[in-house]
């Protein structure tokens, strides 16, 4: 039985009964009549468990923890009679006060856990707590009852991941959820994203982070750290995302939003930030690492000062070894009491920079997680670059088990979609699975998550609505934000009542979305792209807690033909194996993947060129012949395009064309068609498949 050891007191310390608690378990413990305190630091002189009553500023006891209670760098303490559901508690640790040295140690400053699977402090969203002047840790007992828990696994070609914000998702009235904002919410929304076809949720940060880290006020609003990459607790999730305050059952609500998920088919990643944390700079706070063992956990320069690879302030010195064994305790700490399918990492090119912040060849802590027993079944999805400077698309470390955000899709599609030169070769290169940066041979088929979207940047809506970024409400005259969005308005920035430009815009999310969802790889969009939600031209809504950065449901309604194309497109995907990964040889004589310009079959392109297509074939499960032939015409005038002959007996049909009407019965009336040669309007792409005469 759990925690079902017992042991005898030894010792009265400051009036509590207490003896040597249990080394190798980290964190606050309850056990069957005590509780199990264990904390390491490697400089530090001494160590006092500080003890709070529920809700109270004041600690009601400090004790210290004898030498004879150490091992090594670690303390642990057994402290009987505490009542766990009335109690919080941190740390307070003595030793060389030395900023040059990147030592901070105080005596008076009160520490939080690192292993804290639960903290105070915001439980109410944007709210700053009156009763506590620093976090404090809470012990959790894990009553959640995960019943008959079974992952279900989904292959990595398989992925259609939904990258979605819990507050934001339903945080607006229009989202009809009893419990905005909250996992609750997205917990109500399932079957929305269950008909929509994704199986995969991205949830970006959910550890528990300070929203008001530098809050501040522009213009009557009032702007906060609203996407969460300023972590405060690795083990605890966020408070206020919790419908109901949970204190000792911290995380339940996760826990049912994941195990629904699950019975679901969608399985859940989480968006993990090891590069930095919201202890900021030298001006910034001391709460947890700074005041553990600050010239272990950071990277500092010669002088104590902070290397900033992260662009947030500080930089996590993740080959440590001590860093590295609290990272990997991490992720094996959701994994195990969460269930969680996946993550994917922040920054992680600083995940393999040495101590002295130089690339490292075979980072160790990368190969630690890709070799780990526990983390094995997980999917790990890199973000493969930092704000140093380190761009590794295409060359991370990957041990076969490593993916990749694949930015050039990103920005290689943007400028071909939009009809820039010199980009034909780079969109086949894109659509059929980026060979180039991902050769099958030592990557295989799963290293690419393909993606036009994401939190950081412009929506797919404002991706065609604005040419350059509108963030002048976060306060900061337009400065911030990526320049480099490789937009287009389609001839007036932002929203116009003309429909010509109105009926443009469609269409270049259809080919956009096209694009995306034929292309070998995991495939990535953000939440609300499918009904073109708008954050009205900012392409940085970090600090935006109010409607830029809230979906707006009710522009499902509205766009609701983009909607059922993203939906119906999907469906087509899953439908048609041989767009997500190779399958057994076509008997047609087709290759598996062929590349034609306007031409069947001519694959070389000339800079001016802008149609492109790509045709996947072979057989399906059931050994029937397949294939598709996917075209786009970047160009602003109709042009030509040849399908392949096919065998007799068989004939394409077209399944998908942008440029037909919303809610016409077939793509193929709308077409122009003269057998094997298409007419493709400006700036379209149609969908075709073979089909028995």
């Amino acid at each position: 039985m759990k925690n079902s050891f017992t042991y005898k007191a030894t010792d009265k310390i400051a009036g509590f009964d207490c003896r040597p608690g249990i080394y190798t378990l980290n964190g606050a413990s309850a056990m069957l009549h005590a509780v199990n305190f264990n904390i390491h630091s490697m400089g530090a002189k001494s160590c006092s468990v500080v003890l709070f009553r529920r809700g109270e500023t004041d600690p009601f006891a400090i004790i210290p923890i004898p030498d004879s209670y150490r091992i090594g760098d670690t303390w642990a303490i057994m402290i009987y009679g505490l009542d766990i559901y009335e109690i919080e508690y941190c740390y307070r640790f003595s030793g060389e006060f030395a900023p040059e040295k990147g030592l901070l140690f105080n005596e008076h400053t009160n520490i939080l856990d690192p292993y804290a699977r639960a903290v105070t402090g915001q439980s109410v969203w944007g709210k700053k707590s009156t009763i506590s002047d620093c976090y404090h840790g809470r012990i959790c007992t894990d009553k959640f009852d995960w019943g008959n828990f079974s992952k279900k696994e989904v292959p990595f070609s398989d992925l259609v991941i939904y990258e979605l914000h819990v507050r934001g998702f339903t945080k607006m009235l229009s989202s009809g959820v009893v419990n905005p904002g909250t996992f609750n919410g997205v917990v109500e929304k399932i079957p929305y994203l269950r008909e929509l076809g994704v199986n995969a949720l991205e949830l970006m940060p959910i550890f528990e982070f300070d929203e008001l880290f530098e809050d501040r006020e522009y213009k009557g609003s009032k702007l906060m750290n609203y996407w969460g990459y300023n972590t405060t607790c690795f083990f605890a999730p966020n408070t206020s995302y919790a419908s109901n305050v949970e204190y000792n059952h911290e995380g339940d609500e996760l826990k049912e939003l994941i195990r629904t998920c699950n019975e679901n088919g969608i399985m859940v990643f989480l968006d993990v930030v090891f590069n930095h944390t919201s202890e900021g700079n030298e001006d910034g706070t001391i709460f947890s690492f700074k005041g553990l063992d600050n010239n272990v956990y950071y990277m500092l320069t010669p002088d104590g000062k902070y290397v900033n690879y992260s662009g947030c302030g500080n930089t996590l010195n993740c080959n440590h070894p001590i860093v590295q064994r609290f990272i990997i305790d991490c992720l094996r700490y959701w994994v195990i009491e969460y269930r969680v399918d996946g993550f994917r990492f922040d920054l992680a090119s600083i995940l393999g920079r040495s101590e002295d912040g130089a690339p490292m060849e075979n980072p160790p802590l990368l190969k630690m997680i890709a070799y780990d027993p526990i983390l094995s079944g997980c999917k790990l999805i890199a973000e493969a670059w930092d704000a140093g400077g380190l761009y590794q698309v295409g060359s991370f470390p990957s041990w076969n088990r490593w993916a990749e955000w694949n930015g050039r899709f990103r920005d290689d599609l943007r400028c071909f979609l939009k009809g820039d030169n010199n980009m034909a070769w780079a969109a086949v290169q894109r659509i059929t699975g980026s060979a180039d940066l991902y050769p099958p041979d030592l990557r295989g088929e799963n290293a690419s998550v393909n993606f036009l979207t994401c939190h950081d940047g412009f929506t797919m809506y404002d991706l065609y609505c604005y040419n350059s970024k509108h963030n002048e409400r976060n306060g900061w005259n337009n400065t911030d934000g990526d320049n480099s969005n490789t937009s287009w308005n389609c001839g007036v920035e932002g929203e116009t009542t003309n429909e010509e430009i109105n009926g443009l815009r469609r269409r270049m999310i259809k080919n956009a979305f096209t694009a995306l969802l034929c292309s070998r790889g995991a495939v990535m969009f953000y939440a609300g792209d499918e009904f073109c939600n708008t954050q009205f031209g900012n392409n940085n809504a970090y600090c935006q807690d109010n409607e830029i950065s809230w979906l707006d449901w009710s522009r499902l309604k509205k766009f609701r033909e983009i909607h059922d194309y993203v939906r119906d497109l999907i469906a087509y995907r899953m439908k048609h194996n041989i767009i997500r990964h190779k399958t057994k040889q076509s008997r047609l004589g087709f290759p598996d993947i062929s590349i034609h310009n306007s031409i069947a079959w001519n694959d070389t392109f000339k800079p001016d060129d802008h149609v492109i297509g790509v045709m996947f074939a072979g057989r399906d499960e059931n050994d029937n012949e397949d294939a598709v032939f996917i075209s786009f015409n970047a160009y602003w005038e109709s042009c030509p395009v040849e399908l392949p002959n096919l065998p007799a007996g068989y004939e394409w049909q077209i399944d998908f064309y942008t440029n037909y009407k919303y809610g016409d019965d077939k793509a193929e009336n709308m077409i122009n068609r003269s057998g094997n040669r298409l007419i493709l309007a400006p700036r379209s792409a149609v969908v075709a498949s073979i089909r028995r005469l």
